[in-house]
């Protein structure tokens, strides 16, 4: 006899992916139909809507690619660059690094400007870098998931345009969590995931490419890089919105698309407004009681409200207080590269940037502290917490 699959019910207080909404895990258990029935291609539709209204732009091309977050920031790399281009990437963590190995791939001229870690670019820095030698393209980590750290967003695209570059963005941690505003702010394309603060399951990168983006995507000289991320092939199948018609491209990922519709339905119930507060609270509660215990967070720059870099106190162990948790059935993250063993990374996203998981993690992390000897008043990050949400 094989065993039936049991996985543990955790929280997922990590930097994702994030508990999802039973709403969501009750869309994905709906009957499966074609890629290419009428019906799907309805969802299609509806999928590409709603996401537009919370990216808050009116581009068309906006649908969720078919693979995690990762193939979003590649699909605006090897679509908006060729041989020979010149880009600027800010690196204010492990992410941006990341969108420069990326955009390197493509055989562009690749140009980094970086910020110590903890802080943001200065966008008078990507202006001197542009007036230095101009470039095609500017990309930036809006929410750098490896240091917390948020980056200022609509001065660096109005200094970009001034120079003649577009402007893509990272904005995997922050869709669904804090404004992300693609239309208003001048952002030329964008790249997300399903998994974090819109709370579905990982699978699908959603992206937007604005009027200026697609310019560039149908007027290359060589082919995209990428036979699966190139927009021009995706969109036959998706509509580019002028005829009706829709090419099979390839088979898309039928239940990952109900989920990213239920949870984007979620989304806009709930109001971006409203849910932009929500988590803005349970980030002001979370290091209310951190703050109570004792502890600090490394950002130095522009906080994050989804994603929490904590110092570890000294004479703690990583390690240990990680697996204690994990025995409560409660998971947070490690530090990445140089903050490894010296920082913890948590999460409040989606679901649970809510009351009972904030306080569940607090009351769960000082009960790990003291048990390696830590000092702190029993209670008071709990209570400090609540204090908050009660305001």
């Amino acid at each position: 006899m094989l065993p039936e699959l049991n996985p543990p019910e955790r929280l997922l207080m990590g930097p994702g992916p994030s508990n999802v909404d039973p709403r969501i895990l009750r869309a994905m258990a709906t009957p499966v139909i074609g890629h290419l029935d009428p019906a799907f291609l309805g969802l299609m539709d509806e999928t590409m809507a709603w996401l537009r209204q919370v990216y808050q732009t009116r581009n068309h091309h906006t649908v969720p690619i078919s693979a995690t977050g990762s193939a979003g920031v590649e699909t605006m790399m090897v679509n908006l660059l060729e041989p020979g281009d010149d880009v600027v990437v800010g690196i204010i963590g492990y992410f941006g690094q990341r969108m420069a190995e990326v955009a390197s791939r493509t055989g562009a001229n690749v140009r980094v400007v970086e910020a110590p870690l903890g802080e943001s670019i200065p966008p008078e820095r990507i202006e001197e870098e542009l007036k230095r030698k101009p470039a095609k393209l500017v990309a930036l980590v809006h929410a750098e998931t490896s240091t917390g750290a948020e980056q200022e967003i609509p001065a660096v695209a109005e200094i970009a345009h001034r120079y003649g570059a577009l402007l893509a963005i990272d904005c995997v941690t922050s869709l669904g969590g804090m404004p992300v505003k693609i239309d208003e702010w001048g952002v030329d394309a964008a790249a997300s995931c399903s998994q974090k603060c819109l709370g579905a399951p990982p699978g699908l990168s959603p992206v937007t490419f604005g009027p200026r983006a697609m310019e560039v995507v149908s007027g290359r000289k060589t082919k995209c890089q990428s036979w699966y991320f190139d927009l021009n092939l995706l969109f036959a199948y998706w509509g580019d919105g002028k005829a009706n018609t829709r090419v099979f491209h390839h088979t898309g990922p039928i239940s990952m698309i109900y989920a990213m519709r239920e949870a984007l339905r979620i989304v806009l119930e709930e109001g971006l407004e409203a849910r932009f507060a929500r988590h803005r609270k349970a980030h002001e509660a979370f290091v209310a009681g951190l703050e109570a215990m004792g502890l600090s967070l490394f950002t130095r720059g522009k906080q994050l409200p989804m994603l929490h870099v904590i110092n570890i106190p000294e004479g703690i162990d990583d390690l240990t207080v990680r697996r204690r948790l994990l025995e409560e059935n409660i998971e947070i993250s490690g530090g990445f590269g140089p903050l490894a063993g010296r920082t913890w990374r948590v999460g409040l996203m989606g679901v649970n940037a809510n009351p009972a998981p904030v306080l569940r993690l607090l009351s769960a992390l000082e009960t790990a502290l003291v048990e390696q000897g830590y000092r702190c008043e029993r209670g008071a990050a709990v209570a400090a917490a609540r204090a908050v949400f009660k305001r």
